[in-house]
């Protein structure tokens, strides 16, 4: 309020879709209207993808992958009812153009987002809908990610993925740029929102290995 910003809160757990439709018909109730949608919400543990739990990988892909899906399925009808331009913006991951090891979930759930980002941005240009969306591939950002565990439910078993070399990781930025390139993006229109440029010439390479018939890169330790 000190800087004239009206902003609500209420807790939501983005792997339910009732929580999801709650949380709709609040933002509904109290704003009358929505524009822009955020799907930001996720989860890290490190596992080998044979060692994996399925206790593991439904946790998850119920907040990387599926809290998307649900924020997508219950706001853009609405959105697009409404007749207003409107801007979707789901987090991926640097995970979801390329691969890491040892977070196996969360690489298949973050390339999940990268194409519920696309297959929406093509399926509202034919519909012919004012619904325009980019995708958000982060590399290391200075949040509570690397703790993920603090919120598992239950007794589910997996390995952390730890703070160590997060935070202080020389490619490591603070939220607030992340949140000014994303501003950036919905006002140009852009889809892709990359906000470390070595991860895009990674990308490249893999595109070309496609052709190739290579092995795809595998990032470098940070």
């Amino acid at each position: 309020l000190a800087k004239g910003i009206e902003s609500r809160a209420m807790k939501c757990d983005v792997s339910d879709l009732g929580s999801i439709e709650a949380l709709a018909d609040f933002a509904y109730e109290e704003f009358g209207n929505v524009h822009i949608l955020c799907n930001n919400a996720g989860v890290v543990h490190r596992d080998r993808v044979w060692e994996a739990s399925l206790e593991s990988w439904e946790w998850v892909i119920g907040v990387d992958l599926w809290g998307p899906i649900y924020g997508v399925k219950t706001f853009v009808p609405r959105m697009i009812a409404s007749g207003e331009p409107g801007h979707v913006i789901n987090t991926a991951s640097t995970a979801g153009i390329l691969t890491f090891p040892g977070i196996c979930s969360y690489d298949v759930a973050k390339q999940g987002v990268v194409a519920l980002s696309e297959v929406l941005l093509a399926d509202a240009r034919n519909a012919k809908v004012p619904i325009l969306a980019s995708v958000l591939c982060p590399g290391v950002v200075r949040t509570k990610i690397g703790i993920s565990e603090r919120n598992r439910p239950g007794n589910v078993q997996g390995g952390a993925f730890g703070t160590q070399g997060l935070t202080t990781a020389t490619e490591a930025i603070d939220p607030e740029e992340v949140a000014s390139q994303v501003l950036d993006a919905v006002r140009d229109g852009r889809f892709w929102i990359m906000t470390h440029e070595r991860y895009v010439g990674l990308a490249q390479e893999r595109a070309a290995s496609m052709g190739n018939g290579g092995v795809p890169p595998v990032p470098s330790p940070i």
